[in-house]
């Protein structure tokens, strides 16, 4: 049985491989030409018109051809389909395969995610719940395993991840290396823990991202040594220049929570435009919905006077190299028939995508295709990780004075505002509170912020970068216990509430972080909720779930708060 199965695998690929070369030398038709196709062609840096023949899903000849489908390309442009270096996916706040219908209309064709926002609330769990939420999805969904689980070891969260917990998922035929390896500080230290995940990626032969914003001289020479390939957290040419001048690929950044595109301009020309990739990091549904995801950081790069082949291959075929995805990033023989057809660059409007070979969007709509299976245990586990007993407007008092956390408005940093000791919304002095929402410690460490704005009631979200507790700002006690409350009964979610009622929500109740609902409901609940805080005083000049969400992560200056207090990041001690 063993032995006929073999067979039978090597018999159909032998079958696709001569399909292939009869279709490529012509002497049979193609499935798909796309005739008369001006295209970029990223080996010569020109473009180049002819017709490009399809066969099993691959690009099989650039000449003259005719197909058992053809599609007349005059006075359009072909480009190789898009990708995103790195993006965490349950930043969009929707399921994967929701996620690849909202970014097929923009040419995204393949992603290179991180899993480590469901990592740290599901451990390994959460790998394998994204690994079969993205398995044959029309965008290729590479993966990158999380390197910092919890982040930090101030964070209290779901799992702790070492190398022998990740190491066998290295086998999966879609996971690329090790991703971004934020604790730089353990790096350079020589870390037992962070070197050794380090030495097990090299091991396997992989990829290892970067994330050291800053980091110069001997200590980004250790880093670098170590065998960290690049870096996403640049916001100045002069910080990425030396980090590409060691060696470093840059990825380029523009997603919802940091805008680098701008800033690193100087990077999109010939002397080291070869080192650039674009990415996201994060998406929100309105961004998604109203500017796009890869083709929005082309177009932009392109009205600001880059050249629109050196645009266009950062888009593609530098990410496909780093990664040694060898066979996408180009149009070319024996490349993925992965294509965006375009007007022209200058409006850049996405006319058709097609992703091996099958038309998915057609300028008006995306080609239904069916979401992946989960196991049974992994879908219950999902929607089942919320471990918090009731809480009490009294589990939120505190008589002693905290430390306050001051907003900066269109920046994660925080600045110290000192210490306060009671809600004082005249003032702008407001109680904040982050609640351990996984194994049921009843930990709540409790803090006061400045410069938000709330005048009246609460708000909660379990998005809480990253180990993703319940984080909570209210300007009464009761209030704020309503909130984290009614998000542990909804297993998860952004809830703005006065007086016990509820004024706007999103519910995310896929690990607290994603819905199941489509992307314009989620953004509908979300947009609406926004307003509904902005109602309640929040300031205009932040976003109020964005704000609160990175409150809590460790490693940004100045102050943050854990489920243990306010911690100062300089200081690298409590206050």
């Amino acid at each position: 049985m063993g032995a006929e199965s073999y067979a039978g695998r090597i018999n159909r690929k032998l079958n696709k491989k001569n399909r292939i070369i009869e279709a490529a030398s012509g002497r049979e038709k193609a499935d798909l030409v796309l005739k008369n196709a001006s295209f970029v062609n990223v080996f010569s840096n020109e473009i180049t018109t002819t017709d490009i023949a399809v066969a099993e899903g691959l690009i099989v000849g650039l000449g003259t051809y005719s197909g058992e489908e053809e599609w007349d390309m005059a006075g359009k442009i072909v480009l190789p389909g898009f990708i995103d270096a790195h993006i965490h996916l349950e930043s969009a706040m929707v399921s994967p395969a929701e996620f690849a219908r909202a970014v097929l209309p923009h040419g995204t064709t393949t992603v290179i995610t991180d899993p480590h926002e469901i990592a740290n609330v599901m451990g390994t769990d959460g790998i394998e719940y994204m690994l079969q939420a993205t398995e044959d999805l029309p965008v290729d969904v590479r993966f990158m395993l999380p390197s910092c689980v919890p982040a930090t070891p101030l964070d209290e969260s779901g799992a702790i991840l070492d190398y022998h917990s990740i190491d066998s998922f290295y086998d999966h035929p879609r996971v690329q290396g090790l991703a971004e390896m934020m604790n730089y500080p353990g790096v350079i230290r020589s870390d037992a823990m962070v070197i050794e995940k380090i030495v097990a990626a090299q091991a396997h032969h992989k990829k290892i991202d970067g994330h050291a914003p800053g980091l110069s001289g001997n200590d980004l020479n250790a880093y670098i040594s170590a065998g960290v390939y690049s870096d996403h957290e640049c916001m100045d040419p002069a910080d990425a220049i030396a980090k590409l001048e060691r060696g470093q690929f840059i990825m380029i950044r523009e997603g919802t929570a940091a805008h680098n595109l701008e800033a690193l301009l100087p990077l999109l020309t010939p002397q080291y435009a070869e080192r650039c990739m674009f990415c996201c990091d994060d998406k929100h549904p309105s961004d998604l919905l109203e500017k796009g995801h890869i083709d929005y950081i082309v177009r932009e790069a392109i009205h600001r006077g880059v050249d629109p082949i050196v645009a266009v291959k950062v888009a593609c075929h530098h990410a496909a190299r780093y990664f040694l995805l060898n066979n996408r990033g180009a149009i070319a023989p024996g490349y993925l028939a992965d294509f965006v057809v375009i007007d022209n660059f200058q409006d850049f409007n996405i006319l058709q995508v097609f992703k091996k070979g099958v038309e998915y969007f057609d300028g008006k709509a995306v080609r239904p295709f069916p979401a992946p299976a989960i196991d049974d245990y992994l879908a219950q586990r999902a929607h089942r990780t919320f471990h918090v007993a009731k809480l009490t407007p009294e589990d939120f008092a505190e008589s002693r004075p905290r430390g306050v956390l001051g907003v900066v408005p269109g920046e994660l940093a925080t600045t110290d505002e000192g210490y306060a000791d009671s809600i004082q919304p005249d003032k702008d002095i407001l109680k904040l509170a982050v609640v351990e929402r996984h194994k049921n410690t009843h930990h709540i460490g409790i803090g006061y912020l400045h410069g938000y704005g709330l005048q009246k009631g609460a708000i909660a979200t379990s998005v809480s970068h990253d180990s993703h507790n319940i984080i909570v700002v209210g300007t009464n006690e009761a209030d704020m216990a309503f909130a984290a409350n009614h998000i542990s009964e909804k297993q998860g979610g952004i809830v703005v509430v006065e007086d016990g009622a509820i004024l706007g929500e999103v519910v995310l109740s896929v690990a607290g972080l994603m819905s199941d609902d489509t992307l314009e409901h989620v953004n509908r609940d979300l947009e609406a909720a926004k307003e509904a805080a902005f109602a309640q005083g929040v300031c205009h000049d932040i976003d109020p779930f964005m704000t609160l969400s990175f409150l809590s992560l460790p490693v940004i200056p100045s102050l943050r708060l854990t489920t243990r207090g306010v911690f100062d990041v300089g200081k690298q001690q409590y206050v």
